[in-house]
């Protein structure tokens, strides 16, 4: 008779939540488990895998699939899988928010990928902690929950007992933690060479891209964000800003902050780097021209804003993705 298995990960299977992530996430799991057998013996560590929905009353979960049929349910981890359908609708987190809570008070250990982190938020379990979400998500859950310290640049924090990922295939690299954690690092590295997963450390920030807010009601900062958009990037100073803006410069500062969430420095630090992202892709020019071509003199001060907004240094941004043109 096989040893019963070290773990349960329990993985909920809300409304709209993304069915890849539910079974690959399943599959991940039960492959490790069949892995650690073949390298350690029929008694070696193997993972339970259940899937939880909202049961017919309100704030009841029960199980709706098991690999362990028959044997009594107890979570060791519980994680809320992402979503494609934009943050989960406040009644949806709800339903979950207090059985999550009560896990957790039983010493199971919560995880969320992507729009998985706005059902554990509700439970108000992730205050004054650090949490990360899809980046596209990150501005709504700092909306809605000002108490969480959002970090949409963070592929993964582990803060212990909860684990927050952030963009839709980040389940992947939270799987293989899991199964690192449960059942070493020779099978999670054999997992990851199975399903063709890079183990190789990487963050959101390689990804995002910087999306201007404009819907701010602030006519005079929706007047200078348009112009350095068009034309203005190239040699915007403090005071021509505040001169297209109407405004003394203190007063356009403080606007602009309060309208785009940014000073005007990182405003234009971001929109510089966006644009060098995309020659670094497309074309062939080298690092100082692309420095040149967005408004920097100096290249090795553009080579410091780039890697502390992307995470990387141009040169190794290309290599990375870089779009190779046709011989």
């Amino acid at each position: 008779m096989s040893k019963a298995p070290i773990a349960e990960i329990a993985i909920l299977d809300y409304r709209h939540c993304q069915r890849a992530a539910l079974h690959g996430l399943t599959d991940l799991f039960c492959e490790a488990s069949r892995l650690s057998r073949e390298l350690g013996g029929k008694d070696a560590a193997t993972l339970r895998v259940t899937h939880w929905r909202a049961g017919p009353e309100a704030q009841t979960v029960e199980v709706s699939f098991d690999t362990h049929e028959g044997v009594p349910s107890r979570p060791s981890v519980v994680i809320a899988p992402p979503t494609l359908a934009g943050p989960p609708a406040l009644e949806t987190s709800r339903s979950f928010a207090a059985w999550l809570a009560e896990r957790h008070n039983e010493g199971v250990t919560l995880c969320s990928v992507c729009g998985g982190t706005f059902l554990l938020a509700e439970t108000g379990l992730l205050r004054d902690r650090k949490a990360t979400t899809h980046w596209g998500y990150a501005p709504v859950l700092k909306k809605l929950h000002p108490e969480i310290h959002v970090d949409g640049d963070k592929l993964m924090i582990d803060d212990g007992d909860i684990i927050t990922t952030g963009g839709i295939m980040s389940w992947t690299d939270l799987g293989l933690k899991l199964v690192g954690r449960f059942l070493g690092p020779t099978v999670m590295l054999a997992t990851a060479r199975f399903f063709l997963i890079d183990t190789a450390g990487r963050e959101q920030r390689f990804y995002s891209t910087f999306t201007p807010k404009l819907h701010h009601g602030d006519e005079a900062v929706l007047k200078v964000q348009h112009w350095l958009q068009k034309d203005g990037l190239r040699q915007a100073t403090l005071a021509d800003m505040a001169a297209h803006a109407g405004l003394e410069e203190r007063t356009f500062i403080r606007r602009f902050r309060k309208a785009t969430d940014f000073n005007p420095t990182e405003y234009c630090q971001r929109l510089r780097v966006g644009k060098a992202r995309e020659m670094l892709e497309l074309t062939n020019r080298t690092v100082d021209q692309v420095a040149f071509d967005v408004g920097y003199e100096d290249a090795s001060s553009f080579r410091k804003v780039f890697q502390k907004v992307v995470g990387l240094r141009p040169a190794d941004y290309r290599k990375r993705f870089a779009v190779r043109p046709a011989a």
